[in-house]
């Protein structure tokens, strides 16, 4: 009796240990069964405050984040063709999927594309634009200042969930669109190099209905050196 309590002991401990939460690390959900899975974040949760709080970090990214990998490796469980291809492959050529799976890959796949994205592009103490990147803001906007005005009114003026981008094109060309739901720009074939998300899960902790609130702290968060990385 005493070894058949110790082991017990033992295995409820062992399970407890597996389930702990370190406080202000990011904790994905196991990979699941399929091609694509969530990442961990490359900083703790609380690396954006004040700007964004650990649990929205917490949530938006293990939970949200993670379900929209979930939906989608679920979706292509048995589409192995449509599985071998890259994510924004997939997503430009949505129309030639199966009709069955194409509303999940555009919502679980856009999902993912476009988090992957916000999570690469922010970071603390995320410096200024390079005289590369800063050229071409001022190129196409005037000024940071402009760009940022013109991006939070964008952002702003969606209409229930979705995303503000600012793209650049195949000459470097800068342009800010906005997006529903979970729609990207890789479907229209642009790459996104900066993105906000303006689903409310991004920033209700924190902000309740203030977006522009939430749209203009943001910024504090951009790391400009990532944000050149994916314009190339």
């Amino acid at each position: 009796m005493p070894n058949l309590c110790r082991r017990s002991f033992l295995a409820g401990a062992a399970a407890v240990a597996a389930n702990m939460v370190v406080p202000g690390v990011s904790h994905p959900q196991a990979p699941p069964s399929g091609p694509f899975r969530l990442a961990a974040l490359a900083y703790p949760n609380n690396a954006l405050e004040p700007h964004i709080d650990a649990r929205t970090m917490e949530l938006h990214h293990d939970r949200h984040h993670g379900a929209a990998v979930a939906g989608l490796n679920a979706a292509l469980k048995d589409h192995g063709q449509a599985a071998q291809m890259r994510l924004e492959q997939m997503l430009l050529k949505l129309g030639e999927l199966p009709e069955e799976i194409r509303t999940a890959v555009r919502n679980n796949g856009g999902s993912h594309a476009n988090h992957t994205m916000f999570w690469q592009i922010m970071g603390k103490d995320g410096g200024e634009p390079d005289s590369d990147l800063k050229r071409a803001i001022d190129r196409d906007f005037g000024s940071l200042a402009k760009l940022q005005d013109r991006f939070n009114a964008a952002g702003a003026g969606v209409f229930g969930s979705g995303w503000v981008f600012l793209t650049a094109d195949g000459d470097g060309g800068l342009a800010i669109v906005t997006k529903p739901n979970q729609d990207t720009p890789l479907m229209d074939g642009r790459r996104a190099i900066m993105g906000n998300d303006v689903w409310e899960h991004a920033y209700y902790l924190n902000y309740q209905n203030r977006r522009p609130d939430y749209l203009k702290a943001w910024w504090n968060t951009v790391n400009w050196a990532a944000v050149a990385k994916l314009r190339g």
